[in-house]
């Protein structure tokens, strides 16, 4: 943001930060093409400016793909219309059909629980109710649309929940993680967030 010469807007108090809120993101180690953030700004600037700047000022392959003027007062918030994920799913040591058979008993069941530790503590949810598609597209490789909630489950949250209906899918490798896009779910399809109504 220093670098790119934007005119940030700061907290108030004894140690002011940056009113910058980023909105869903990712887990740790996913990778991504639909990241979204909120920047509060000391003054109006044009949008199509403000993505220049940060984009010329941000490394090579993280690219801001748009700018838009927040919403005016009682809109809804960003965070509002980021009601769901869609998630490519790479398991790459999975054997040979195995994913499919644990697909189908994962949809089939009412209820999978998962445990994952939290700040708080170890947390068991159930990952299954978060899940609005799930499919196989290749032999060790999925896509999947997931709801946000409290708590939110997160795509290796759906793993670990393949892998306690199929212990075939135990591996110590981490999957490879990649959003592919997030924004309002509107008949079982998501909607660019930004786009004006």
């Amino acid at each position: 943001m220093r670098r790119a010469q934007i005119p940030m807007a700061y907290s108030s108090g004894f140690n002011p930060h940056p009113r910058i809120s980023y909105a869903n993101a990712s887990p740790t180690g996913a990778s991504t093409e639909a990241e979204y953030l909120e920047i509060g700004l000391a003054e109006v600037c044009q949008p199509e400016r403000v993505r220049e700047a940060l984009d010329a000022a941000l490394p090579p392959g993280l690219d801001v793909i748009e700018v838009v003027a927040a919403g005016s007062p009682g809109a809804a918030s960003l965070t509002d219309l980021l009601e769901a994920s869609r998630w490519h799913v790479d398991l790459v040591t999975t054997p040979a059909g195995v994913l499919a058979e644990a697909v189908a008993t994962f949809l089939a069941s009412p209820e999978v629980s998962v445990a994952r530790m939290t700040k708080t503590g170890l947390r068991t949810f159930d990952a299954r109710a978060a899940v609005r598609s799930l499919e196989v597209v290749g032999e060790h490789e999925l896509e999947m649309v997931t709801v946000h909630g409290t708590p939110l489950v997160r795509p290796d949250d759906i793993v670990s929940a393949l892998r306690e209906v199929d212990s075939r899918l135990a591996s110590d490798q981490p999957p490879l993680l990649l959003r592919i896009s997030q924004g309002p779910l509107v008949d079982d399809q998501i909607r660019d967030p930004l786009a004006s109504d």
